[in-house]
């Protein structure tokens, strides 16, 4: 929240003063305040988060190119083995042996890191979810703030409770945020 929303926070508070009947409205609009700073927050952190796990699915990828790489040059060097006339044939078996079960572990890491990246991903997708839902939280509860602020003004109450609609709104969207 801004210093200039809640400048015009302070401003209304002190019309309300003024009126004592706006009071539940003032003090809705506070509430209003803290939870659009609360959803705004948990935001973040969601956003932040799904970087996060953005960052490590890519770097799960990268280790996962590597093993591919060094797997290849492994069967390059086995396949070689296989043509490569040598003096000695035995040293010859064993260093394709060598090769070949090198190449198998690096399937096998790929495959640890293949499933890694994957979940890593779908943790992001699921992250990506829950920012979004806090989000749209975080619109309805500014538009429910502004709505109810115009009761300070109009002194109207359908303003009033069209607000606190919007606001129950928005933190039922923050509350599946947070199920999700």
């Amino acid at each position: 929240m801004s210093s200039e929303e809640l400048s015009e926070l302070h401003e209304h508070a002190e019309h309300a003063a003024h009126n004592p009947s706006l009071a539940p409205v003032s003090l809705s609009m506070a509430v209003m305040a803290v939870l659009v700073a609360t959803v705004s927050l948990m935001g973040h952190r969601s956003h932040t988060e799904e970087i996060l796990l953005q960052s490590k699915a890519a770097d799960q990828w990268a280790e996962y190119q590597a093993k591919n790489i060094r797997r290849n040059t492994d069967e390059v060097f086995a396949d070689l083995s296989t043509v490569v006339a040598a003096k000695d044939s035995a040293a010859m078996e064993k260093f394709r042996e060598k090769y070949e079960a090198e190449a198998q572990h690096q399937r096998d890491e790929q495959k640890k890191l293949e499933e890694e990246a994957r979940k890593l991903e779908e943790e992001g997708r699921q992250e990506r979810r829950r920012a979004d839902r806090f989000d749209l939280a975080e619109v309805f509860m500014e538009i429910a703030l502004v709505v109810t602020s115009i009761t300070l003004l109009s002194k109207k109450r359908a303003f009033w409770y069209a607000g606190i609609v919007l606001s129950v709104v928005g933190v039922m969207a923050a509350v599946s945020g947070v199920l999700l």
